[in-house]
């Protein structure tokens, strides 16, 4: 009989979305098949030193962990066993690294970094993929340099003053946020002055600098890739947030807060070109086993690249999943073909 697959899932982390990987980490480890794989648990504390192996068991009956979002405070976790070294590498025979951990640390190329090092298969996409992916500005460079649309923005630190800000966007509204944050943490559509210096305030508590958009009117969808070598575009998400003014954490996260409908309800012309443009970013950064890019469709059918999320989130809520399941693709089934494409690239 051939043996099981050794999979460890690494969730938590040094981040500012430690919850929302908790809870990408629990569906992670309850969709994965225990027929196939051996599954371990790994979730990292949010200052990054200490690495707790658990059970199964012990993450699946962890209560809620949203309510700690912005606190020192940790989950207590049952039957746990410090990894030495604080790291995966010290756990033998592992034939993959699912890395569930979103935003700075899991998402930005460190984590990916650290596995390079051990010589472990992982989840998803490369140290430099993962860094463009997640550094905004970066980003954003790359994607002028293939000619694909983006808005017009400006990078600022806490010395600009706030004049630079106008004299390159014109006039509001705008769009802030830092320049190495996910799930719209930390950001803020802007649209008199008096709110500018207070927005800028907030991006600036997770990041040294901030990123400043022309705000783009238009609707908000989403597309997935899957890939290696020949990625592939999953069906477009469109996105209409509930409680709040755009697509921001609490739209993201909290029950009825959005309503997310795939397939979005544009035209095929208009899909596959956003399924292209999709491919494109993807293509142009690096990425590996499977990513999203989110979109504005400037005046209803002008897609304008808004950023990539290089590891998409994997809640009950999330794009990714649905996205998958319109594709006809179990999230049990999505997951082992994540895991396929880790394998696939070492």
């Amino acid at each position: 009989m051939k043996n099981k697959i050794k999979v460890a899932v690494l969730m938590g982390g040094k981040s500012s979305e430690h919850e929302i990987s908790i809870l990408s980490g629990q569906q992670v480890v309850k969709n994965l098949d225990k027929k196939r794989y051996e599954v371990l648990p790994v979730v990292i504390s949010k200052d990054g030193t200490k690495w707790q192996l658990t059970s199964v068991n012990s993450i699946l009956s962890l209560d809620n962990p949203i309510g700690l979002m912005g606190t020192d405070k940790e989950l207590v976790i049952q039957n746990t066993h410090q990894l030495a070294g604080n790291t995966i590498a010290s756990e033998k025979d592992l034939d993959v690294v699912f890395i569930a951990i979103h935003g700075p640390f899991g998402e930005d190329g460190k984590l990916q970094g650290i596995l390079e090092t051990s010589g472990i298969p992982y989840t998803g996409s490369g140290v430099l993929a993962s860094s463009i992916g997640m550094d905004k500005p970066m980003f954003r460079k790359v994607m002028l340099s293939q000619k694909i649309p983006i808005p017009k923005y400006v990078v600022v630190d806490k010395r600009d003053p706030v004049s630079y800000i106008y004299k390159t966007l014109g006039t509001l509204p705008y769009f802030v946020k830092p320049v190495d944050q996910g799930s719209s943490v930390g950001s803020s559509l802007v649209k008199t002055k008096k709110d500018l210096p207070k927005a800028l305030k907030i991006a600036f508590k997770y990041s040294d600098l901030a990123l400043v958009d022309e705000y783009v009117d238009g609707l908000e969808v989403t597309c997935a890739v899957i890939g290696n070598e020949k990625p592939v575009a999953l069906p477009v998400t469109e996105i209409h947030p509930l409680k709040g003014e755009f697509f921001n954490y609490e739209s993201k996260y909290t029950e009825s807060g959005s309503e997310e409908i795939t397939p979005a309800r544009i035209s095929k012309s208009l899909t596959l070109k956003i399924q292209k443009l999709s491919v494109d970013v993807y293509k142009a950064i690096g990425c590996r086993g499977f990513g999203r890019v989110d979109f504005i469709l400037k005046d209803g059918k002008y897609p304008i690249v808004l950023e990539i999320n290089t590891i998409p989130g994997l809640t009950p809520m999330s794009l990714l999943p649905k996205a998958a399941k319109a594709a006809g693709i179990s999230y049990s089934d999505l997951l082992d073909t994540i895991i396929e494409h880790a394998i696939e690239k070492n």
